[in-house]
């Protein structure tokens, strides 16, 4: 299976945690922020990226810890000029709010109480 058809299977099955946090990127649509998953990048495979920010979010679980692999492959995609926020699974399901606080203020947008209408979400307070 090659990188791309890897990172398809990636998306099918999300954990828990990069769900909701999925869940999440794809409804807040602040200062022109628009978050991929499971993407291809160079010999890596990211969680989360919003490439025009050059902003990574991984959701990592006890595989991660104090991983060697993890190091080399952020210092290469550092190189690549992306910067790197990694959080915890169990940090993403109970202490969602400040999951998402910490990565809008590297993308320098306060956090928004509404979901993007874009998307369906929120339509109920919408005027028809």
């Amino acid at each position: 299976m090659g990188p791309r058809g890897f990172a398809k299977h990636l998306r099918q099955n999300m954990t828990d945690a990069e769900q909701l946090l999925w869940q999440h990127l794809r409804a807040h649509r602040l200062g022109g922020a628009k978050f991929k998953r499971q993407q291809p990048i160079g010999p890596y495979i990211v969680d989360f990226v919003d490439f025009g920010a050059r902003l990574i979010v991984e959701a990592d679980g006890g595989q991660h810890n104090e991983s060697a692999t993890d190091l080399i492959r952020d210092a290469w995609l550092k190189t690549q000029g992306f910067r790197i926020l990694r959080f915890w699974n169990n940090e993403i399901l109970a202490c969602t709010d400040e999951v998402l606080e910490r990565i809008w203020t590297e993308l320098g947008c306060p956090l928004s109480p509404n979901p993007s209408p874009t998307r369906g979400e929120g339509s109920e307070h919408r005027k028809i």
